[in-house]
């Protein structure tokens, strides 16, 4: 079944996806008329559970398109009107299909007027948008474009989209042309489409609903492809966090280690630190620079200083003696990881690095445990054509990047769409990639596509990566710990003896997963990402726009996972 479940409230399609189960509903013996009945009554009752005082106040305008998504509006119009609303219809199209003409007939017959003339944008009534829905591809027009941007310039948000709002593509979220309604709030019908919670689309959504058609789980299972998926709050409560034994110790919850910091940005290190300590992971360690290590261990007591990073001319820090090279940090045997967080403050790459810093990335490599790199980490992959080093990695690898930093990382995905560009980059380089943004998503190198539904802005700041880098790592620990645990709780049982706490003989870090389970981890990339997104959404609820990383950070540590 996979998490969350593959149903109706979770599951992102595109427009031809949609517009497949429809077919399928048609196929069964559903007529057409009826699923627009169905949609349109549905539409209707939340319009007046929702916005129905203000509709009965200022009356509504519908704006009717030639195809079904017009059909719908006249639906509404009709239902509005049946409610004693005063309500009008409006069309710039002289043609219709045939259903949504049989409509527009009935609604006049009911005696609602339909404006002549282009409406006055400025108009008090609640304008409801029925244009185009989700099949659009072409731009509406100078005319529509034009009057949508004066309807948003004068009545800003006072306008409700049915099904996609007109102007915006339904599988990108990007505009058609070059203008969209600006809606207060769009219901979506059936599934919602994939292109309503990309970042470029948030400006003209506004409020998601997603207005069921009844359609059973099954079949909406039944839709070809690896399943992309929406994140809300309450799926928290089934992520799929490895539980951990009853008995562990404080190493056998998680041994992490994050290289951090520079003299160029000292509150990164400090940030991954608080990130990874609300992550619950029992063993922390910090490779830094020394300048910023004494600080840092008075705010965090509990964190163990590994040997510092060296400080390069630029102000940047060096990785050289970070891995086996130099038998310090994870090159000891005695000091074994199961996760490794590397990048965030680290600055960019000396330009003096030699072979000191060729081998640290030689043995990051071969590290079997997980791998995260995040900000500068990536930054300096990037610099060494890291698209091949990733193929080559012998462990699992989270990828935590900005827009910006997976550009340089992957140069030729810049005009894809983020969906596109995070499920192409983690096929190619088998990285689960956490693509950050408004509405972060991540994918999986087998297809599998999360995406978050919710999220507030008043958290972004300078900073909030770097706690999500480093509680992601830390819950990456632990969650390797626990099914370490597990395998060799299996291997005891097999064997009537103590299996070993780790293979002796490899490189640091945990031995292969057990068979079966997700080579990449991403679902827990995944689980981590709605867990920092909740936090942001607690800390700002309760700090509004002054909220700051660290309050997240808190708010993380209030978590439950």
């Amino acid at each position: 079944m996979g998490w969350p479940s593959n149903d109706a409230d979770h599951r992102l399609v595109s427009a031809a996806a949609m517009q497949a189960l429809e077919e399928r509903l048609f196929a069964s013996g559903l007529p057409v008329a009826a699923l627009m009945e169905k949609a349109a009554l549905a539409v209707s009752r939340r319009l007046l559970q929702d916005h129905g005082e203000r509709l009965r106040r200022t009356g509504a305008l519908v704006l009717v398109g030639p195809g079904h998504n017009g059909g719908d509006g006249l639906v509404v119009a009709r239902e509005l009107h049946l409610a004693g609303i005063h309500t009008r219809i409006w069309s710039p199209f002289e043609r219709h299909k045939p259903l949504t003409e049989t409509h527009r007939r009935h609604a006049l017959w009911l005696g609602i007027p339909e404006l002549e003339a282009e409406p006055e944008p400025s108009g008090e009534a609640l304008w409801i948008d029925a244009l185009l829905g989700s099949g659009q591809r072409r731009r509406p027009g100078d005319a529509i474009e034009t009057l949508l941007r004066q309807r948003q310039q004068q009545r800003p948000r006072q306008l409700l989209a049915v099904d996609v709002p007109t102007g915006l593509c339904a599988d990108t979220g990007r505009l058609t042309g070059t203008a969209a309604a600006a809606a207060l709030c769009t219901h979506t019908i059936g599934l919602i489409k994939q292109g309503l919670v990309q970042d470029s689309a948030l400006a003209w959504v506004g409020a998601l609903v997603r207005i069921d058609l009844g359609c059973p789980a099954s079949r909406v299972a039944e839709l070809p492809g690896p399943p992309a998926r929406i994140l809300w709050p309450q799926d928290r409560a089934t992520a799929p966090w490895p539980a951990l034994p009853v008995a562990a110790n404080k190493y056998g919850r998680g041994r992490l280690l994050l290289a951090a910091g520079s003299g160029r940005y000292p509150g990164a290190a400090a940030l991954a630190v608080a990130g990874a300590s609300a992550s619950g992971c029992g063993s922390i360690r910090a490779a830094l620079p020394s300048a910023l290590a004494e600080g840092l261990w008075r705010q965090a007591p509990h964190l163990l200083i590994d040997p510092p990073l060296a400080p390069a001319t630029d102000g940047s820090s060096r990785l050289s003696g970070l891995g086996g090279g130099g038998g310090t940090h994870a090159g000891s045997r005695d000091q074994r990881l199961d996760a490794l967080l590397v990048g965030p403050g680290l600055g960019q790459e000396p330009a003096d690095a030699g072979a000191d810093e060729d081998a640290t990335w030689d043995w990051l490599q071969t590290f079997s445990g997980l791998l995260v790199l995040d900000a500068d980490g990536l930054n300096r992959l990037a610099a060494r054509q890291g698209e091949g080093w990733l193929r080559g990695r012998q462990g699992p690898t989270w990828l935590t990047p900005h827009r910006q930093e997976f550009a340089r990382l992957f140069p030729d995905l810049i005009e894809a769409t983020a969906l596109e560009a995070a499920a192409i980059a983690a096929a190619r380089s088998g990285a689960a990639v956490l693509l950050k943004g408004a509405r972060s998503l991540v994918a999986a190198p087998d297809g599998r596509i999360w995406q978050l539904g919710s999220a507030d802005a008043r958290s972004a700041r300078t900073g909030l990566g770097d706690v999500l880098a480093g509680y992601a790592a830390g819950c990456g620990a632990r969650a390797l710990a626990a099914l370490q645990a597990r395998a060799e709780e299996t291997a005891a049982g097999c064997s009537g003896r103590n299996a070993p706490t780790r293979p002796g003989g490899q490189a640091p870090g945990v031995s292969p997963a057990p068979a079966g389970l997700d080579p990449s981890l991403a679902a827990l990339l995944a689980a981590a990402a709605l867990e920092h997104a909740c936090a942001g959404l607690k800390a700002s609820g309760q700090r509004g726009w002054a909220v700051t990383p660290m309050d997240v950070a808190e708010a993380l540590s209030d978590g439950d996972v």
